[in-house]
């Protein structure tokens, strides 16, 4: 019989729509506006006298809190209003010190039952979601200074092993300096050096009583040493943000010694600044003798106990960078540690290292760069300096049992949090240099907000009159197709929440084409129908004519599209990409929508029924 469905076929549609409609009710509850408080050291919490001053500060200030979560190592306070989000920040950050950082979040307010069916709203933009805008400056002489670190403990090693004695090394500027007891070591260490480090330029020295051999970094090698460290941290944070889990994140250079970082509606704000700006690495030492010369030790104190120090070797038997991966786990007495694995160099060396020192201490030794913010006068104006200073301590020092390979463990860390973290940044690589935070900006959500309002609005505008030239133009029919346009709206809504997809202003522009594309498939089968109609068929024959004969022409029309959004997709960034995914999912729903709902309604209505006349 002609315009019947089967009845599976008509269950399958149904089923597709209930699943549409139940992935898309998330998009209904919008994220509420929040400030999030969390310790910039991880593990440390928030204590309850501090929370309720500040709950106290914020209801001196006309801040309304909606409610107060008190997760794992943060505080997030919900607030009624977008507009108290800025002033609550300031609020909250006056009143704590540099130990915590303040980020305005957004919390979701999804109901339980829909997140138990792993359903989420879709995820917005940087320009409608808002998030937080990263401006970072890459310590060049901070680079050159640890390469020149780097080789000197190098060249001390291959002095000692051919026996020339030395008495002083000295890193200043772009400059390394050793100092030996008289010329002839000079000369034959210098001959020695320069075959295997070309890239300085080499001057001896009057010393006084010994002889110096200056090394001074030649201008070509700074250029390839500062492009090497501006490349590697895009590298490493990249890395850092993929762990994050944030989606459609930016990070790239800007200038020769800058990076911007754009996280749009990251969860949780406060980490990700914590994770992004941490400059943590680590070093691998030996405790020295007693015997060891001074000028070749270092006394470090303890980071869980700075009353506790040990002195060790100033040579570095390896550093993070030869980390190929690391993970947290608990040792047998569940305390936590974070399992290492190193690459095939960096086994060598500490195979090298441990297997001659049995018996011996070995440190890690954590290292982090921070800075210090303070505001001075210049020329009667506020100028906010910059003060770039280094923390170093031992997280562990432990006797060497036998000889280390590839494979070992750090213990000794103070929560399961610090050691989920250290291996966070082991694992996505360290810094080639420091980074220091230029700028910082929340891109709030008032802006994404206003971005939305009028997407919305366009939407609604292109819907409105696309229902009202179908219901003008097709009447009956013109209400079927309306119909499976809402259809098709629900479930382009419903694909990208399921598929994670991000939704940006671009992305908007495509939902409004899908809706224009959606209706010109019905335009075509409409058309069709009405023309055969004409020629005599009946109506039945027409409607089965309109929908078969007019199949052909509308997949050979959105598949060409489809083409090209993928081809925008796939040599696209950003915001064009954005418009990509819109369009070719609402693609794909459309032709759902105008070849089977449409049908299926159609044939609801008409099917099986004589008909003298066509409501077209």
């Amino acid at each position: 019989m002609l315009n019947r469905y089967p009845l599976w076929k008509y269950l399958l549609i149904l089923l597709v729509l209930l699943i549409g409609l139940v992935y898309s009710l998330p998009n209904l509850y919008p994220e509420e506006p929040a400030v999030q408080i969390s310790s910039a050291q991880a593990g440390a919490s928030l204590d309850q006298r501090t929370l309720e001053r500040i709950q106290g500060a914020l209801a001196e200030n006309d801040i309304e809190v909606e409610d107060t979560e008190q997760q794992e190592n943060s505080v997030l306070l919900r607030l009624t209003k977008t507009s108290d989000q800025l002033p609550a920040r300031d609020v909250i950050s006056d009143l704590l010190d540099d130990d915590y950082i303040v980020a305005l979040n957004l919390a979701q307010s999804t109901p339980s039952w829909l997140e138990s069916l792993a359903a989420s709203p879709m995820t917005l933009g940087l320009d409608l979601r808002g998030g937080v805008h990263f401006l970072l400056e890459v310590d060049m002489d901070q680079a050159l200074t640890q390469r020149l670190e780097v080789n000197a403990s190098a060249i001390r090693e291959t002095l000692r092993s051919e026996r020339i004695r030395y008495r002083d090394t000295e890193v200043e500027g772009r400059t390394l300096s050793f100092t030996f007891s008289n010329e002839q070591d000079r000369d034959k260490a210098r001959r020695l050096i320069q075959r295997d480090f070309p890239g300085f330029d080499y001057a001896n020295v009057d010393a006084g009583r010994g002889a110096r051999l200056a090394m001074t970094i030649t201008d070509q090698k700074v250029d390839e040493i500062q492009d090497y460290a501006i490349n590697q941290n895009l590298t490493t944070l990249r890395n850092r943000v993929n762990e994050l889990g944030v989606a459609e994140p930016l990070v790239q250079r800007q200038g020769p010694n800058r990076i911007v970082v754009e996280l749009p509606g990251v969860q949780d704000t406060a980490a990700a600044k914590r994770v992004v700006g941490a400059t943590a690495n680590l070093e691998f030492r030996l405790e020295a003798r007693p015997d060891t010369p001074d000028n070749e030790t270092e006394s470090f104190a303890f980071r869980n106990n700075e009353t506790r120090s040990a002195t060790l070797m100033r040579d570095v038997i390896l550093t993070g960078d030869s980390v190929s991966s690391a993970s947290r786990s608990f040792d047998e007495n569940g305390r936590p540690q974070v399992n290492i694995n190193l690459d095939g160099t960096g086994g060598t060396l500490m195979n090298r290292a441990t297997r001659t020192n049995i018996g011996r201490n070995m440190a890690v030794l954590f290292i982090e760069h921070k800075t210090r913010d303070r505001t001075v006068l210049e020329d009667g104006k506020k100028v906010v300096k910059r003060d770039p200073y280094t923390e170093r301590g031992i997280i562990s020092l432990a006797t060497i049992q036998s000889a280390l390979g590839n494979s070992f463990r750090i213990t000794g860390l103070d929560s399961p949090a610090e050691a989920g973290e250290l291996a966070l940044l082991l694992r996505s690589g360290s810094l080639a240099a420091p980074i220091y935070f230029v700028q910082e900006r929340t891109i709030g959500p008032s802006l994404g907000q206003d971005n939305i309002d009028r997407g919305i609005l366009s939407v609604q505008i292109g819907l409105l009159l696309v229902v009202l030239f179908m219901l003008a133009r097709y009447k009956l029919f013109g209400v079927i197709a309306n119909l499976a346009l809402a259809a098709n709206l629900m479930l382009l809504i419903a694909a990208m929440s399921m598929l994670g997809a991000t939704l940006t202003l671009p992305g908007i522009a495509g939902i409004v084409l899908t809706l224009g594309m959606a209706v010109d498939a019905n335009v075509l089968i409409f058309e069709r129908i009405r023309e055969e109609f004409r020629n005599g068929m009946s109506a039945q024959q027409a409607i089965h004519a309109g929908y078969e004969r007019a199949f052909t022409s509308i997949v050979d029309a959105n598949l060409t599209t489809l083409l090209v959004a993928l081809i925008l997709f796939s040599i696209g960034t950003g915001p064009v990409k954005g418009f990509a995914v819109t369009l070719s999912l609402g693609i794909l729903t459309s032709m759902f929508t105008a070849l089977l709902v449409s049908r299926a309604m159609v044939n609801l209505s008409f099917g099986g029924k004589p008909l003298k006349k066509l409501w077209i």
